[in-house]
């Protein structure tokens, strides 16, 4: 699947690195990830999850706070608040290049990040957890051998995760600020809590807070014998992506009485919004995106309608040609259709029976590869006009509508 590496603006102006987990079909819905401190997005154990959750349909962005991994910034001028306000950079910039983040997901402190910052996120509709603590607060265990410096000198050198940072007093009074019971209690969203009973860095008791904290909906799950960086058994971080992307799905894909409800085959459901020009296209158990470019004032969520006809007509002439080439035995190794659509004057195209006015046209351009003969490709070429959909835009085609009801509709005006 396509992973991709971009760089957006931190909360300071910063250049933050990123990536970004793309599914192979139109992802159902994208998730923000957040990792634990000091780590980076590369970690291999959120590398596993987000592959598997876009191997579930999900599209991921990871990404390094300021001052960490590749992103630009002084590890040593950030904060608890200076991660909320990347975690928010993070999600102003899907919202303006991918889509807005449903599913906010944080490992240690990032966990205890998205919980803080789900607010400021409100197209987030579902957060989960993974051996996250319930205070930040919890991390100034780890610069206890070194507080009394940092509080005289304003800043110490300190070994963390086997690494030397240099951390000053701000951090320490920032994160003892904060407070996120409160915010658990008013989260307003389902939350998922993940946790090893056996985490030596952060306590299973951070777990059992949360959970009471928080109100339903709100699930946990017990990673036996994981460590917290889930690490050790590359099977524990494909377990959390699999598990999330089915729990995610009755939340954010919707609930299972209506992801029963598939179009039979043959029908196809469009459904658009109150608002913009996005809508979700559904295929028997296949979710899509339709839209408009941003040039023509949409979001570019997904490909257009014409777009889509035109993979309807490439993908056709693709497999009407596979289907001739094997049954021919042809040693057939690929197709490539590359096809455009515009609109032409009618007195521009001498071969159409209509002159006046305009026409739609689609150039395609068709490509076999394999050790073929001259005959078997101008065979194929041949072969392409005979795919159904292919007849099917040539032909004469009768559209009939029927309008439904739809809800709240009003009452017919009376006399």
């Amino acid at each position: 699947m396509p992973s991709q590496r971009i760089h957006f603006p931190g909360a300071d102006g910063q250049r933050l690195a990123a990536r970004v987990e793309t599914p192979h079909q139109t992802p159902r819905t994208w998730a923000l990830l957040a990792h634990c401190f000091t780590c980076s997005k590369d970690l291999k154990a959120l590398t596993r999850v987000s592959r598997a959750l876009a191997d579930e349909g999900i599209g991921v962005l990871r990404f390094d706070f300021t001052g960490l991994g590749e992103s630009e910034g002084e590890f040593a001028a950030t904060n608890f608040s200076s991660n909320l306000d990347d975690l928010v950079a993070a999600a102003d910039f899907m919202r303006r290049e991918l889509l807005a983040p449903e599913i906010l997901v944080g490992h240690s402190l990032g966990g205890a990040a998205v919980l803080a910052a789900a607010h400021r996120i409100p197209e987030s509709r579902a957060v989960a957890t993974l051996g996250a603590p319930s205070e930040p607060s919890h991390l100034l265990v780890h610069f206890e051998p070194s507080r009394e410096a940092i509080e005289q000198q304003g800043e110490a050198e300190v070994e963390l995760a086997g690494r030397r940072f240099r951390v000053r007093r701000q951090l320490l009074a920032d994160l003892e600020e904060h407070r996120l019971a409160g915010r658990i209690r008013e989260l307003g969203r389902p939350l998922l809590i993940f946790h090893s009973p056996v985490d030596q860095v952060v306590g299973v008791e951070h777990a059992r807070r949360i959970f009471e904290a928080a109100r339903h909906p709100k699930s946990f799950v017990s990673l036996d014998g994981a460590d917290h960086l889930l690490l050790d058994d590359p099977a524990d971080a494909l377990f959390v992506g699999q598990v999330l992307a089915a729990w995610a799905a009755r939340y954010v894909c919707g609930t299972a009485e209506k992801r029963a409800q598939e179009p039979p085959q043959g029908e196809v459901w469009v459904e658009g919004g109150e608002q913009g020009f996005t809508n979700s296209v559904r295929v028997r158990r296949h979710h899509l995106l339709a839209d408009e470019p941003r040039d023509f004032g949409g979001a570019d969520a997904g490909p257009s309608p014409y777009e889509y006809v035109l993979a309807g007509l490439g993908a056709c002439t693709s497999i009407t040609l596979r289907l001739y080439a094997d049954r021919k035995g042809w040693p057939l190794h690929g197709v490539r259709v590359r096809l455009e659509h515009s609109r032409i004057h009618a007195e521009d195209c001498a071969e159409c029976e209509t002159k006046e006015g305009m026409l739609d046209r689609v150039n395609r351009v068709i490509r076999v590869d394999g050790p073929l003969d001259k005959e078997q490709r101008q065979r194929l070429f041949e072969i392409a006009n005979r795919c159904p959909v292919h007849r099917t835009l040539t032909s004469e085609v009768h559209v009939v509508s029927v309008l439904e009801a739809g809800e709240e509709e009003a009452p017919s005006p009376t006399t």
